[in-house]
């Protein structure tokens, strides 16, 4: 299981690359299917993250992040079915 600095380390290569995607491997099952969304909000320019790995469902949360521009921020005052939207419930990694 991948310790919670290397999935700092993975949250920062993906995060450098936004809005691009990134190809890189999760830290946990090497799978190239990492996910990054980030609330906050709206016109902020900073909210949390939340990263993860579709394929085994394990992630961060990272509070207070800047939001990249060119990067879509999901609004805090949208309802939690909408704030939540395609973010699996995965296990955090602590």
């Amino acid at each position: 299981m991948a310790t919670f600095d290397e999935w700092l380390d993975a949250y920062e290569v993906v995060y450098r690359a936004l809005p691009a995607t990134s190809d890189l491997p999760c830290p946990n099952c090497e799978h190239r299917t990492l996910r990054m969304v980030f609330t906050g909000p709206p016109g902020a320019g900073y909210g949390y993250a939340s990263f993860w790995c579709d394929t085994c469902l394990e992630g961060i949360h990272v509070s207070r992040a800047p939001v990249p521009a060119g990067v879509a921020t999901r609004s805090i005052d949208a309802p939690d079915e909408e704030r939540g939207r395609d973010i699996p419930n995965y296990r955090l990694v602590t």
